[in-house]
């Protein structure tokens, strides 16, 4: 039984079972008040261009008009509150609807509705994001609100509006392919961001992927900062106990992070070689192995897993596959298996989702491309294990889903960064970014939270590689 399978609701119902309701119920029981900044009056065209101006052409005009008539259709039927300056009230609490929770629905601001609707025609989910970064539009709880967007996320639009999408909603572009040209810039535009940036969210590991929390069911929802740390190491052992990481293994990495994995093995008495395209993170963890004693036995380069050469026991990486670009599954996994010593494991982890929505979004340029991942496509379990399948002589072997402690590992981001926000601010990031850094916490939070997402620890090794049972 996975994680996912074995944690419910305070109902008693799997994650994916609970009503939108439910989820933003108990998404309130947890969550730590803050205020969130507000964008100021002028925006810096020259650092936010797509913020600065509300789109105004007549195509952007009519697209505004189209979605404005979409958007409040959609959310006359959903669990939502959504409240417009002259007093209108959209959603399921204006309809007094006998279902009501016990809590009120979440409720969504509209600050400005014109140029929302603006932004939502001239770019989609994109502009969602946009309208929220520039203040357009405010949440009493943002992930609550995104939750009840997340579980509906096929059907908000009609069926045949959503057939039209691709003939007004960008795609990625080129220069965001993963090529070995592209993948150091994209790399850079998030994780090179500063190190101090994420130090003031992220636990004293450094640590920036999921936890496994030692709780379940509804301990698991109220989990809190000072066992953080502890569920990082957890994770990371489980994957270095998958790979049959010991004395003596030979063990590549593939992402370093900040260096916690790399010195975990290190103190099993395995040699590291660990490879990173963030010279920001390669320079942190690089002391840090300095400082535990490790110098002698991890190795840390600034290079592409492509590019890897040698023979390894062990070969670990987390969540990095997500940064590969689906173009380069195949690549990244013959690469492995190249590097593979015969009889040695793979353990990766990785956010993954469900393969229908993946086939629909694989070549869509989201929000989170725009400002967060450039270049990135979360893989379906059912691609991963078709293309190794096919493409390699690697085998899945085991997989555990725990994609309900991701939605709790965000939550204590998000609760650490808002507390943070005055330090943030002298670090040289404005208004505006602080609100696209919460944006992005609680729309992925969301998407944990309601199944859309998970994430998986996933074991490989060797087709041939004997099974004893």
């Amino acid at each position: 039984m996975t994680i996912t399978e074995a944690t419910g609701s305070a109902a008693g119902k799997p994650a994916n079972e609970r009503s939108a309701p439910d989820r933003a119920v108990l998404a309130a029981d947890s969550r730590v008040p803050y205020t969130v900044p507000q964008p100021p009056a002028v925006v810096d065209a020259d650092i936010w261009p797509s913020i600065a101006t509300v789109p105004s052409t007549l195509k952007a005009r009519v697209a505004g008009r189209a979605a404005d008539a979409i958007f409040r259709a959609a959310v006359r039927r959903l669990p939502l509150e959504v409240r417009y300056p002259d007093g209108t009230v959209l959603g399921k609490a204006a309809l007094g609807t006998a279902d009501a929770p016990d809590r009120p629905y979440p409720v969504m601001t509209m600050n400005r509705p014109e140029a929302f609707a603006a932004r939502l025609g001239d770019g989609g989910l994109i502009g969602l994001g946009e309208s929220y970064m520039a203040g357009d539009w405010d949440a009493d709880d943002l992930t609550a609100v995104m939750e009840v967007f997340a579980a509906r996320v096929g059907t908000l639009v009609p069926e045949p509006l959503q057939k039209l999408r691709a003939l007004y909603l960008p795609r990625q572009p080129r220069r965001e392919r993963n090529t070995e040209q592209n993948t150091r810039s994209n790399i850079s535009r998030h994780y090179d961001l500063s190190n101090e940036l994420f130090a003031s969210f992220l636990d004293s590991t450094m640590t920036y992927s999921s936890a496994l929390f030692p709780e379940s069911g509804d301990a698991l929802r109220t989990v809190a900062w000072d066992g953080f740390a502890e569920a990082q190491q957890a994770k990371i052992d489980r994957l270095l106990d998958k790979a049959g990481v010991r004395e003596g293994t030979r063990v590549l990495e593939i992402g370093t992070g900040w260096g916690e994995l790399a010195l975990r093995a290190a103190a099993r008495g395995a040699t590291v070689y660990s490879v990173t395209l963030s010279s920001e993170q390669q320079e942190l963890a690089r002391q840090r192995v300095a400082e535990a004693g490790y110098a002698d036995a991890v190795t840390i380069e600034l290079k592409d897993y492509r590019a890897v050469e040698g023979e390894y026991d062990a070969v670990v990486s987390v969540e990095m596959i997500e940064a590969v670009g689906y173009e380069y599954w195949a690549t990244y996994f013959q690469t492995i298996e190249r590097v593979l010593a015969p009889g040695g494991k793979v353990a990766i982890q990785a956010i993954t989702i469900a393969h229908d929505r993946l086939i629909a979004t694989r070549t869509s340029y989201t929000w989170v491309h725009k400002y967060i991942f450039p270049g990135g496509v979360i893989p379906s379990v059912r691609a991963i294990e078709e293309i190794t399948e096919k493409q390699t002589g690697l085998r899945v072997r085991e997989r555990l889903a725990m994609g309900e402690h991701y939605a709790q590992t965000l939550r204590l981001w998000e609760e650490r960064f808002m507390s943070r926000a005055d330090e943030v601010a002298a670090m040289g990031f404005d208004a505006i970014f602080q609100r696209m850094w919460l944006f992005y916490l609680c729309y992925s939070r969301a998407g944990f939270e309601t199944g859309y997402l998970d994430v998986q620890q996933i074991v490989l090794d060797h087709a041939a590689t004997k099974h004893h049972i």
